[in-house]
């Protein structure tokens, strides 16, 4: 069976190299390099972020991995990755010319780093409005510290979750590394919208359960149609006989 990643934290690879040698696999460890040759090459994804053309040429070799089985061409990989969507993954919504909705579903300090990374690389000097909820099992407070020095406003939020993080717990993190941004625990999400309704440029992030949870009270999606598994699996459909 074979092992395709692009990690690049060096326990994590050395744990994943290792058994791919016991188990006698084939291990393709994907570097930038590989991300920006054929068929990526000149190839613009339509995601924010210079991960994801990490993520695309993983996603490519792995395509390539199985090629024996399921043929794909380059013309249509090129296709596929041109007109790709990824609900929750720096997805931007504009309601209307003088706002913007960044939603991410950020849960740990890898994707925390990108979102930091992609904020600053997309928006400049554009101080956001930061809605943040995170689940208590997660990196919490490496995440605060992260994500809270963006921000000119941080509002903190309970998950809809048992295991949520409390407003307060995070609100308190994100003090100790920005002292000059406003800072308020809120009760719910809903909350926190309702503050942040005039503001220009807001950020949500945290948990992919957040984003859910946005997407419907944005009324991006209808109610329901959305939850933690849809944004984070990948379901085939149904084949009809």
């Amino acid at each position: 069976m074979p092992v395709i990643t692009a990690v690049d934290d060096p326990g994590a690879f050395r744990i994943l190299f290792e058994t791919a040698r016991e188990k006698e696999s084939p291990f393709w460890l994907i570097t930038w390099a590989q991300a920006e040759n054929h068929p990526l090459r000149g190839l613009r994804i339509p995601l924010f972020g210079e991960h994801q053309r990490l993520n695309a040429a993983t996603a490519v070799y792995a395509v390539k991995a199985v090629s024996e089985q399921i043929p794909v061409d380059d013309e249509t990989i090129r296709k596929g990755l041109s007109q790709v969507e990824w609900l929750g993954r720096l997805q931007l919504v504009e309601p209307d010319p003088s706002r913007k909705i960044l939603l991410d579903g950020a849960h740990n300090m890898g994707s925390a780093d990108a979102l930091r990374v992609a904020v600053r690389t997309y928006f400049g000097a554009q101080a956001p409005t930061l809605i943040l909820g995170i689940l208590q099992d997660k990196d919490c407070v490496p995440m605060c510290r992260i994500l809270a020095p963006l921000a000119a406003r941080i509002l903190l939020v309970p998950v809809s979750s048992r295991r949520s993080a409390s407003p307060q717990e995070l609100a308190a993190a994100c003090r100790k590394v920005n002292h000059r941004a406003e800072i308020v625990p809120c009760d719910s999400l809903a909350e926190a919208l309702q503050r942040a309704a005039g503001d220009h440029f807001l950020v949500i992030t945290g948990s992919l359960y957040l984003i859910g949870e946005a997407m419907e009270l944005l009324k991006l999606l209808p109610a329901n149609t959305i939850n933690e598994r849809t944004l984070n699996e990948w379901t085939a459909p149904a084949i009809k006989s």
